[in-house]
C-alpha cells in the first residue's frame, strides 16, 4: 500500500463496518467500537525489537493487509487516518499514562490520543490501551460519569490536565492523565521510539495482546497467560504451555495472523528475559 494514501474502503472491511458514514457521535461511537472489536491490541513486533513505522503505508500493511495488531501509536495513528476519511475533524494528543499510580504522578507523555470536534462537543477517542481501552468516545467534560460499552469512566480535573478513569469493579483507577494542547507527529515519534526501545518500556520484555469481546467481557494474554473477565465478578485463567497453543489462541481468540517465525522468536524473548508466565497485577 502507498505510504501517503489512505484506502478507507480497506480499513472499514477490516474493521467489519458497513454502517453510516456522516461524521457524527453515533457513527464515530460505532467506528470505535468496530475497530476496538476486531483489530486487537499487541505488542510483538515491539518485543523482537523492530520500531513500529507510523506512516500510513505501514500501519495499512501491517493491521489492514497482514491482519496484525498494533499498539497506541500504531492503533490510534489507524483510527485517526480512518475517521478522517469520514469527514471528521480529528486532533491527535498525548497523555501520560498513570495506571496504579498517584493521579498527579511525574510521567512522560508516551501514549497516543484522538480529540474529535462534532456539533455535541469534543470528544476523546482512543483504540489502543490494551485491556483498559475506552470501547466509546468519552465527552471531554469532567467530573461525569460516563457509560462504555464495557466499564464506566470519567475524568477529573488535575492542574491543567484530565486523568482519566475506569471502573472496572468496585473501585476507580487511575488510566492516564492528557493535556488538550494538540500534539504534532514528530512527538510521537520520539514517544514510539522511547516506548519501544527503552530497557524500562513494559512492552520491550512482556507479551501483551488485549482485546474487549461481546457483553463486556475483556480479553487479555499476557506472557503467555490468557485471561478472561467477565463483569461482574467472573475472571477465567490458562497458561499456554507451548507455541501451538499460543498460535491458537492468537487467532481464535484475538484474530491475528502471526508468522510462525515470529511465534518462535516471541517465546524465545521471554525465556531469555526470564518473563514467560510472570504476572501483573492489571494483566492478570
Amino acid at each position: 500500500m502507498s505510504d501517503d494514501t489512505f484506502d478507507a474502503r480497506a480499513w472499514l472491511r477490516r474493521i467489519g463496518y458497513d454502517g453510516l458514514r456522516e461524521p457524527t457521535l453515533a457513527t464515530l461511537r460505532a467506528v470505535i467500537s468496530a475497530q476496538t472489536g476486531t483489530i486487537p491490541f499487541e505488542n510483538i513486533d515491539v518485543l523482537l525489537g523492530r520500531t513500529p513505522g507510523l506512516d500510513l503505508g505501514s500501519l495499512q500493511r501491517k493491521m489492514i493487509a497482514a491482519g496484525r495488531g498494533g499498539y497506541c501509536f500504531e492503533l490510534n495513528a489507524l483510527l485517526r487516518a480512518g475517521l478522517l476519511s469520514l469527514g471528521f475533524n480529528v486532533t491527535g494528543l498525548i497523555a501520560r499514562v498513570i495506571r496504579g499510580m498517584e493521579i498527579d504522578a511525574a510521567e512522560p507523555a508516551a501514549h497516543m490520543i484522538l480529540r474529535v470536534d462534532l456539533p455535541d462537543g469534543p470528544f476523546l477517542a482512543d483504540a489502543g490501551f490494551g485491556n483498559q481501552t475506552p470501547t466509546g468516545p468519552l465527552a471531554l467534560r469532567a467530573d461525569i460519569e460516563q457509560a462504555t460499552p464495557h466499564e464506566p469512566m470519567r475524568l477529573i480535573p488535575v492542574g491543567d490536565e484530565l486523568a482519566l478513569q475506569a471502573k472496572p469493579g468496585a473501585q476507580w483507577q487511575n488510566i492516564y492523565r492528557l493535556s488538550q494542547r494538540p500534539a504534532l507527529d514528530v512527538d510521537y515519534k520520539v514517544a514510539n521510539w522511547f516506548t519501544a526501545t527503552h530497557p524500562a518500556s513494559p512492552f520491550v520484555s512482556h507479551l501483551i495482546v488485549a482485546r474487549p469481546g461481546a457483553d463486556r467481557a475483556r480479553q487479555t494474554l499476557f506472557n503467555g497467560r490468557l485471561t478472561t473477565r467477565q463483569p461482574p465478578d467472573r475472571v477465567e485463567r490458562r497458561m499456554l504451555e507451548d507455541e501451538a497453543s499460543l498460535a491458537t489462541v492468537l487467532r481464535d481468540t484475538f484474530g491475528l495472523t502471526v508468522s510462525g517465525e515470529d511465534l518462535t522468536a516471541t517465546l524465545a524473548v521471554l525465556d531469555r528475559k526470564g518473563t514467560r508466565g510472570t504476572t501483573q497485577p492489571f494483566f492478570s
